[in-house]
């Protein structure tokens, strides 16, 4: 066994040297010791590949930026320790990091399991409301409410010491890295991708998962063409940890039968395992029709320019958030569709877009003019915005004291109770 900690991710190495390498990818808020149950019959036939998210477990807090950033962190890693070629199973967000290598990288990856994950993990806006409730409280609130988003009660009731260590698993964390992760899941959506995923896939979800359960389950299984799926009984959404056994059996089957060749620790050779192919405890969803592909559709130019909507419109959901940007476009009709699609396209594509203010200063300049003009519904949704763009209530509190000495006290003095009212609403942690 050896641990080692580099620039790009912490990750340590079990089993023979001479082994194919099976990589193991942890869930949000987890260390690799999510995996150690796992760890005495895989290193039988693999030497087995763990890592840790940025700021988990004590490793360098460098916040990365997306899905994809993070699997390109794990390739660099694995190009270092001359790597090249390896099975995959990850858990929750380590499931997303492996579909993601699966779609840019697959001539890398032999085989695949996805376990409780999700071709898109709820939506954009439950993240990025979760990075603003850390923002504010810290992961206090998160640690706490772990064991019940990760364990069967029962399991919870029966392990203290196990629910204990998930809680200080997450408290530990590093709040910037967590956020980030939390903004990588708010964009992650490769439902239109599923059907590229060209490697043996098992799917494998806990049946009382109710993160990413079993209907998440049957949509990757009915994107991904090789995809075979297996319910375990009595888990929850951190399976390997409440049904270690049955995890690992499913595992070792599939990457015996999927992956050839294995190795065999008493002769230090590779060879094929014989195992039976794994038999759902649930049969596969029926087939579904394939997600169409998604072909780009030719924009007009402005003034020589690429037309900037599309871009537009990503920036208004990633700021103002999905629910109420699609509840907007949902009440626009003949007379104010237009006026819809002028802001999205000039204020969101034109301005909000721009490189030469970052967002957080671009939310302290919307917030004064808004008090100045005394838009208290746009500064309503804008103080909104504000969280998730990063400032903190303490932040949002100094632009509008700011606001009151150039713009009035009886504008700040409206302006302070709207924004009370949404701060009090978007920090306080969800029972």
């Amino acid at each position: 066994m050896s641990e080692t900690m580099t620039s790009t991710l912490q990750y340590r190495f079990d089993g023979p040297e001479q082994a194919p390498v099976l990589i193991l990818g942890p869930s949000l808020g987890t260390t690799w010791h999510m995996w150690d149950r796992q760890i005495p019959e895989l290193t039988k036939h693999w030497r087995v590949f763990r890592f840790d998210l940025p700021g988990h477990g004590g490793a360098p807090a460098h916040p990365a930026a997306s899905v994809a950033d993070l699997a390109e962190r794990l390739l660099g890693t694995l190009d270092g320790l001359g790597v090249q070629r390896f099975g995959y199973a990850g858990c929750a967000f380590g499931g997303a990091i492996g579909i993601e290598l699966a779609l840019r990288h697959p001539e890398r990856m032999a085989s695949l399991a996805l376990i409780a994950a999700s071709p898109r993990f709820g939506t954009a806006d439950q993240f990025r409301q979760r990075g603003v409730i850390v923002r504010t409280n810290g992961l206090d609130p998160i640690a706490r409410t772990s064991p019940e988003r990760w364990f069967t009660s029962g399991f919870a009731a029966a392990q203290p010491a196990i629910t204990e260590w998930a809680v200080q698993m997450v408290r530990t964390t590093d709040p910037g890295c967590y956020i980030a992760a939390c903004e990588a899941l708010a964009s992650f959506d490769v439902r239109a991708e599923l059907g590229r995923v060209g490697v043996p896939t098992l799917v494998l979800v806990g049946s009382d998962d109710q993160v990413t359960g079993p209907a998440e389950a049957r949509t990757l299984v009915a994107g991904i063409p090789d995809a075979r799926l297996a319910v375990v009984p009595g888990a929850s959404h951190l399976v390997p940890v409440e049904q270690p056994g049955a995890v690992t059996d499913l595992l070792v089957r599939h990457f015996s039968s999927a992956w050839q060749p294995a190795f065999d620790t008493t002769s230090g050779h590779q060879m094929a395992i014989s195992a039976p192919p794994v038999k759902p405890v649930l049969a596969a969803a029926p087939p579904m029709m394939p997600l169409a592909e998604i072909a780009p559709v030719a924009q007009p130019e402005v003034l020589g320019r690429p037309d900037p909507y599309d871009a537009g419109l990503k920036v208004r959901r990633e700021v103002l958030g999905d629910a109420h940007v699609d509840r907007a476009l949902a009440q626009a009709d003949e007379f104010s569709g237009d006026f819809q699609e002028f802001i999205t396209r000039y204020a969101w594509g034109e301005v909000w877009d721009r490189p030469g203010l970052d967002r957080r200063s671009r939310s302290c300049v919307t917030l004064t003019a808004l008090v100045a003009g005394g838009h208290l519904e746009e500064l309503a949704f804008h103080t909104r915005a504000a969280l998730r763009n990063g400032l903190t209530p303490v932040e949002i509190k100094e632009v509008l004291l700011q606001a009151a000495v150039y713009c009035g006290v009886p504008a700040a003095n409206s302006a302070f109770r709207v924004a009370q009212k949404v701060i009090r609403e978007e920090t306080t942690p969800q029972e």
